[in-house]
């Protein structure tokens, strides 16, 4: 089987653009709902990269931590945990105050049926923790599902494109922007709003749900006919450098790879690596959801890793029988309903 701390120390391993950034940045770290898909390896590049850089700082990863080898894991690595709903209005008084945020809590799947909870937790809790951080810089994780499906042969939307959240999961992402861009106008709170698709690691994403397909013999869906991708240490490294460029009203990005990729072509690279021949269902749409990440790459260069050194890595881990998430993309949704 692959080997899960290799890979945890693959996708918290800094560059040196990262720990320079970490060697200018002033303060301790904190971040909320760390304890999904991107959080510990986030707090772990922090860490690594504050270490590198000659800073010692706090790194502090708050969540509730229902997994609670999640927690451990951190902690055996140098970052503090606090367990801490933030529903729960004197565990979120009773947190440290820290001059970094980085804001990572939000709910996509399960939202159909349950859209109280998903709009709960999309729009109000950012309020709760703008409000409790009025003097700090905050990074947010934002998607790029606030914008609408977009041609499928144009590079996507960009930054100043209008918005057209398709369902209410897509909705509600739009209201956690707006309610943060609200508090940074009226407190003057530096923020970076990063509309985040797809970041990929071996056990999940995009990647790894084709991979599973193909390797299963299962058709893959061409109906979202197109996609952008970006490694998930890429994104977390875009996360910890826009620290510095924090701005009040909010600076927005949209964080992904350049150029789109076929799902098709993507599922063919499967195939040949394995000699499994693709099955596919579904003719692709002439629209998809894409996004424009020149504003990202002309502030932080393009993302290190490329297109074929991430599928290397999904094929060997999927390949090697390595464990998944079990939490599907749902790339190919094209109603917004998740």
């Amino acid at each position: 089987m692959p080997d899960e701390a290799e890979l945890e120390e693959l996708l918290s391993r800094p560059d040196p653009a990262v720990a320079e950034a970490m060697g200018t940045l002033a303060g301790d770290i904190m971040l909320l709902g760390a304890g999904g898909k991107m959080g510990p390896s986030l707090a772990r590049l922090a860490r690594r990269a504050s270490e590198q850089a000659g800073i010692r700082r706090r790194v502090i990863a708050v969540a509730r931590f229902s997994e609670p080898a999640v927690r451990t894991g951190l902690e055996a690595d140098g970052v503090e945990t606090i367990r801490c709903d933030l529903f729960d209005g004197p565990q979120v008084a009773a947190l440290p105050d820290v001059p970094n945020v980085i804001y990572l809590a939000g709910q996509k799947f399960g939202t159909t049926g349950d859209e109280a909870r998903t709009w709960a937790v999309n729009a109000v809790l950012p309020g709760i923790a703008a409000a409790r951080f009025p003097r700090a810089r905050i990074v947010a994780f934002s998607t790029g599902n606030v914008y609408p499906l977009w041609p499928a042969d144009s590079e996507g939307p960009t930054e100043t494109d209008p918005v057209e959240p398709v369902g209410e999961y897509a909705q509600s992402a739009l209201a956690r922007e707006r309610v943060l861009e609200f508090y940074s106008r009226r407190n003057g709170t530096a923020m970076a709003l990063l509309r985040l698709n797809y970041a990929i690691e071996p056990r999940y994403g995009v990647l790894r749900d084709i991979a599973d397909r193909v390797w299963a013999g299962a058709p893959v869906s061409l109906a979202m006919g197109r996609v952008n991708l970006i490694w998930q240490r890429d994104a977390n490294a875009i996360a910890l450098r826009a620290l510095a460029r924090c701005a009040a009203p909010p600076l927005v990005l949209n964080v992904t790879g350049r150029p789109s990729y076929p799902v098709r072509s993507l599922a063919m690279e499967f195939g040949w690596r394995w000699g499994r021949e693709p099955v596919f269902e579904g003719q692709p749409g002439h629209s998809a959801l894409l996004s424009n990440a020149a504003r990202s790459e002309a502030l932080f260069g393009a993302p290190e890793t490329g297109i074929g050194a991430m599928i290397d890595r999904v094929a060997e881990w999927v390949e090697a029988g390595g464990r998944s998430l079990g939490k599907p993309t749902h790339f190919e949704t094209r109603d917004g309903k998740f």
